[in-house]
């Protein structure tokens, strides 16, 4: 090989090293498309394994404008977390409407109680913001979906928000941690009675939780005319958690003036994610898609294929 054709190599190799180490820099020395929430310690930590350390797994689509963007907070009742059917595999279906995903891995039971899973899906609304301009993503479309406990968790951060200190140290934490719009799949709700979700409850809350604190992460006691517009989604034969947790999320934003949207599906078991096996709760993700569409989250342009008209 002649010196000149080593030299064009060498100099696209260089070019291409520089391009990648230069996105690893600035997306955070992220590991793979996993990003540490806090590059220290996280607030409250009481270690520095893995589980102390609450990370965000990125996945985004191809696209060329600015994209809405989806904190994605798996169930698992606030113990474990079902990264592959309410995480990655909902990531996908994101990217393939052409919205980001940042799939949220907070701290679990029996190690953290409430607030630090609150503080994580804050931080990671705050860090998606932050981030805007190097996603490519709009700003003013961050919003956040969770299933099961998950859903508790993306209720909580749509209830329990700020917009930011100004005079922050930190630019994340000059952002506002409002999402802009909020998606529940079978979510836990209250953690008061009558329909309260004991387990998840327990591990967020401990033992003997003051009964104060208790309605404070009841969130249907909490939506004010701020809550951002929301869609839920619910099974009658869900024996995991009562469709009343869905149901009096609804009527709570319905009472407060909040957009909402509610399907209830007669069959189906808890924890289906998107229900690929089952030919009717699988709808659930095109009436959401529909739901983005009417939002004005979607192209317009596009339409969906059962919504056309036919001779």
């Amino acid at each position: 090989m002649s010196e000149m054709r080593l030299t064009r190599w060498t100099k696209a190799i260089c070019l291409a090293v520089f391009v990648c180490a230069a996105f690893v820099i600035q997306a955070g020395c992220q590991e793979g498309n996993e990003i540490p929430l806090w590059p220290q310690e996280a607030p409250g930590a009481k270690g520095n394994e893995p589980i102390d350390r609450p990370t965000i797994l990125l996945s985004l689509p191809s696209a060329e404008k600015p994209t809405p963007a989806v904190v994605v907070c798996p169930g698992g009742g606030y113990t474990v977390l079902a990264m592959d059917h309410e995480g990655r595999q909902v990531a996908e279906w994101l990217n393939n409407l052409g919205i980001a995903a940042f799939v949220l891995k907070y701290r679990l039971a029996p190690r953290y109680h409430y607030p630090a899973p609150l503080l994580d899906a804050q931080r990671a609304l705050r860090y998606v913001r932050a981030n805007a301009k190097l996603y490519n993503l709009n700003p003013h479309e961050v919003g956040i979906m969770g299933f099961s406990a998950g859903g508790h968790l993306a209720a909580l951060a749509a209830t329990h928000f700020d917009e930011g200190k100004p005079s922050a140290a930190d630019a994340i934490d000059r952002e506002s941690s409002r999402p802009d719009f909020l998606v529940l799949g079978y979510p836990v709700i209250s953690c008061t009675a009558p329909f309260l979700h004991a387990w998840s409850c327990k591990q967020l809350l401990g033992d003997h939780p003051d009964p104060k604190l208790a309605d404070l992460v009841s969130n249907e006691k909490q939506v004010t005319p701020k809550t951002p517009p929301t869609f839920l989604f619910h099974t009658n034969d869900d024996d995991g958690v009562s469709p009343e947790n869905s149901v009096a999320f609804y009527l709570a934003l319905r009472k407060a003036g909040v957009p909402a949207e509610l399907h209830i599906y007669e069959h189906g078991a808890h924890g289906v994610g998107l229900a690929p096996q089952d030919p009717v709760l699988s709808s659930w993700p095109k009436r959401l898609e529909d739901w983005f569409r009417v939002r004005g989250l979607l192209p317009k342009n596009v339409v969906p294929e059962d919504a056309i008209r036919k001779p």
